[in-house]
């Protein structure tokens, strides 16, 4: 068996993972933090609850324990949300807490007062963690020194590089210095993300290139290899790939180069959830979510919609059936979407409806019933969405309610991603199958 140990991860920090009652590191962790580590600039691609923020966080640790700088932020940690960076945040600080080293987190995201986070600054943070228009204005306004920055982290990056915030990125990697290490990753990551990455990186220096030749190199475990694109195809091929040779030699000619790593999926969305379908046409699927939540009495369920101005209607409808609901949107002020998120992540209330983007990346434990009251074609938001459940190897459902548009759409998305959906009706105050659909054998209900 593999342990943190093995990964060179320093004890205090192992013993602190012991304690929160992580003991072994999973697929994702064993492959990625050496690489990360060794100085790799690194994009890895890993199902939801395998550990992705640990991937990154335990080797900025290590750096900023055994090299640390005399200008901070060491490590900059870029999110697309407030909830996901305040979750960041929470883990890294928790962390040093639990390993008894005097390592500084800071957080600056939109909506609270930049002032304040100024002086925040001003304590020397070794790490910090926040969105990309924030941390921007404070480099602009001279608020925050970027020289001393030597890793530069997108969490949810597949989203980052949505085009409304690929502009930010770039600027992002413009202002950081030229020898920053850069990782990238998300549950949905691909090659095509890559390609784009590599355009929006700054070149380095450029030096002689050496006259040597240089033997073919092989495909790591775990790494996706792909051959040069031409330069007017970059768009659509992938971005080169290649071993740590290729990248030695790409630092020889002035060129990054940046490796993604893609785990084979443990199939969680196989093995440990089960997927429900409900017919519904869009006007009655508040009353079917009510009949839902009734007929089941789900612990804790997350409820979207991506539709997030309808956020606050969804929550308001079933609050008036007497369900205790919490909402989440972006619109809602810092301390309305913290005291939402901790309502639900406490269970005091069960129920939470959100928007896709607030939800992005949220770690909330126990959440055993995802409800999805619409579908997009593109699989990926499937993923993100029904990943919320089932994490840290635990079961749960996810029930999606369609109108026969959205599950034609549905069907597409079952047979891409090669997993079963069972069709599902509510009869007399029950979950059922439906009376043609008897003969399904589904695995018992977690």
């Amino acid at each position: 068996m593999t342990t943190f140990s093995d990964l060179s991860v320093p004890q205090n920090i192992c013993e602190a993972l012991a304690r929160k009652g992580i003991t072994e590191p999973t697929p994702v962790q064993q492959l990625v933090i050496p690489r990360i580590s060794a100085g790799e600039n690194i994009v890895f691609q890993s199902e939801t609850g395998t550990g992705k923020t640990f991937c990154y966080l335990l080797p900025a640790f290590s750096r900023c324990m055994h090299s640390p700088a005399t200008v901070s932020p060491q490590v900059l940690i870029i999110a697309p949300t407030h909830e996901l960076a305040s979750q960041i945040k929470s883990e890294a600080v928790s962390l040093a807490a639990e390993s008894g080293i005097p390592l500084k987190t800071a957080l600056c995201i939109g909506g609270a007062p930049i002032k304040r986070q100024a002086e925040m600054l001003k304590e020397k943070p070794s790490i910090l963690v926040g969105g990309p228009a924030r941390i921007i204005e404070l480099i602009r306004l001279k608020k925050l020194k970027t020289q001393g920055i030597e890793m530069l982290v997108l969490d949810e990056s597949d989203r980052m590089l949505a085009p409304e915030m690929r502009d930010m990125v770039r600027e992002l990697f413009s202002l950081v210095p030229q020898r920053t290490q850069y990782i990238a990753c998300s549950a949905t990551m691909s090659t095509y993300h890559v390609s784009l990455l590599e355009k929006m990186l700054p070149p380095l220096p450029s030096v002689e290139p050496s006259v040597e030749p240089t033997a073919e190199p092989t495909a790591e475990p775990g790494l996706e290899t792909a051959a040069e694109p031409a330069a007017e195809t970059a768009a659509e091929t992938p971005a080169p790939i290649r071993s740590a040779a290729v990248r030695s030699s790409a630092k020889k000619t002035g060129e990054h180069r940046l490796k993604l790593v893609q785990l084979p999926p443990e199939n969680v969305l196989k093995r440990n959830i089960s997927h429900w379908a409900f017919w519904c046409e869009g006007r009655h699927k508040i009353e079917t979510l009510r009949k839902f939540l009734a007929a089941v009495n789900p612990p804790k369920t997350l409820v979207f919609t991506a539709i997030a101005g309808q956020v606050e209607n969804i929550a308001a409808q079933l609050a008036w059936r007497d369900i205790k609901v919490a909402s989440l949107h972006a619109k809602m002020g810092k301390q309305e979407r913290k005291q939402a998120i901790d309502s639900f992540r406490s269970g005091r209330v069960p129920v939470l409806v959100t928007s896709d983007l607030s939800a992005r990346g949220l770690d909330i434990p126990d959440v055993t019933h995802v409800v999805q009251l619409d579908v997009n074609e593109n699989e990926d938001f499937f993923i993100h969405r029904a990943g919320r459940t089932a994490r840290a190897g635990k079961s749960g459902i996810n029930a999606v309610f369609g109108d026969e548009k959205e599950l034609r759409a549905l069907a597409r998305i079952e047979k891409r991603l090669g997993i079963v959906i069972y069709p599902k009706v509510l009869y007399g105050g029950v979950v059922r199958a439906p009376v043609e659909s008897e003969g399904d054998t589904e695995p018992a209900a977690p």
